[in-house]
């Protein structure tokens, strides 16, 4: 993944040309983003004025660079989302078209699942949902070490924590049309 979308288009393409010439020399995929996601990612980048992708920008970006997928910034979110989430699916379905590569919805903790089998049928093929794992840790170690305050071994929790995101991503797995493990 190589996100360089907060330079402005035409470096966004150098930039992302170079590392996809390289990494393709050693037989790996690139993903690029154009377009701001909104919210708070790793605790560090934050974007209050989201930019949408606009489908001929993508459209240049990947015939100039030849990456094999694409991160448009649709109306998703890092993070938790505030307020009721809607993504572009005009501006989808057009760049899915224009491009013609497998799309990455980055953002997508708590998106409505009818909102992401939409997304999917529409030829995205990557959906990040960290945030969801992230959730799923905190809430059940809360829960443990609120139930018993004297608990101090991580050990004795975090296995509950893996346990909650192992679930989670069971569930998000099953969502997106894989089988996950029984």
């Amino acid at each position: 993944m190589i996100d360089a979308s907060h330079f402005p288009l035409s470096e966004n393409i150098g930039i992302t040309k170079k590392v996809t010439d390289y990494a393709h020399q050693h037989g790996v995929s690139v993903e690029a983003e154009v377009g701001n996601i909104g919210g708070k990612e790793d605790g560090v980048v934050e974007v209050s004025n989201p930019v949408y992708a606009n489908p001929k920008d993508c459209e240049k970006l990947v015939k100039q660079t030849g990456v094999d997928f694409l991160a448009p910034a649709l109306g998703s979110v890092h993070g938790i989302y505030k307020g009721e989430p809607k993504l572009d699916f005009n501006g989808m379905k057009e760049i899915a078209a224009l491009t013609n590569i497998p799309l990455v919805l980055h953002g997508s903790s708590g998106l409505p699942q009818e909102q992401i089998k939409k997304a999917i049928s529409m030829g995205t093929a990557k959906i990040n949902v960290n945030a969801d794992n992230h959730l799923a840790f905190t809430k059940v170690i809360r829960d443990q070490l609120s139930r018993d305050p004297d608990l101090y071994d991580a050990t004795s929790y975090l296995a509950s924590g893996r346990e909650a995101v192992k679930n989670t991503i069971i569930g998000k797995m099953r969502l997106f049309g894989s089988s996950g493990r029984k």
